[in-house]
């Protein structure tokens, strides 16, 4: 059986960071309940998780926004939709510009 696997140097580095922000995003939707089917009423959000790994997605795009070409917008967008739902999801939502990564990206309403 032979395996398809790539030497981690011969991946371009905007393969790299959009897998990195990808993976960020991926779990930072689970955390805040996005992936069932009743994200409002779900056991498994966990915003104090979600606030670090949005903040941690906001802080790589936006170190890594010059790169990205044409995945810089797509990103952004995610970002900005999970910014929204933790908002939205926040019994306390903080004030804007206080909010999970805004201190990278600016206020998200």
């Amino acid at each position: 059986m032979e395996l398809n696997v790539r030497e981690l140097s011969d991946v371009p580095s905007v393969e790299v960071i959009s897998r990195a922000a990808v993976m960020l995003m991926s779990a930072a939707a689970e955390k805040l309940g996005l992936a069932d089917e009743e994200p409002v009423a779900t056991p498994v959000r966990d915003l104090d998780e979600a606030r670090r790994l949005i903040t941690g997605l906001a802080g790589l795009i936006t170190a890594s926004v010059e790169y990205l070409g044409p995945h810089a917008g797509p990103l952004r967008e995610g970002l900005q939709s999970l910014q929204r739902a933790f908002r939205e999801y926040s019994s306390h939502p903080d004030a804007p510009g206080q909010g999970p990564g805004e201190k990278y990206t600016g206020p998200v309403y």
